[in-house]
């Protein structure tokens, strides 16, 4: 059985037991978080709700806070003596998925 879920504009294909990396959640490490679910599909066939399906939940546990890599930006216009360099890391919460239903 699988689901998709949607967490911070993105949308996730996950089945029980994935671990998956989602926008950063204010949640403490062990805690535990609920998604709305788009999709479940199974080997019955498939439920697509308009827009989340009534009554279904994947829950998941939070296991770290982490960033990502780094990204450099680099802006320069030539003959303008103008260079700018800036890095940036996104925050991410680690998810590991306990139950879908």
């Amino acid at each position: 059985m699988y689901a998709v879920i949607v967490s911070g504009g993105k949308q996730y294909r996950v089945s029980q037991g994935d671990v998956i990396y989602v926008e950063k959640l204010d949640q403490e490490v062990d805690s535990k978080v609920s998604f709305d679910v788009l999709m479940l599909g199974s080997d019955e066939g498939v439920e697509v709700g308009s827009p989340t399906l009534a009554g279904a939940k994947v829950e998941g546990k939070v296991l770290a806070q982490v960033k990502g890599e780094k990204i450099i930006i680099y802006k320069y216009k030539s003959k303008k003596n103008y260079h700018r360099k800036a890095g940036h890391r996104q925050a991410y919460t680690k998810v590991e998925i306990t139950a879908i239903g």
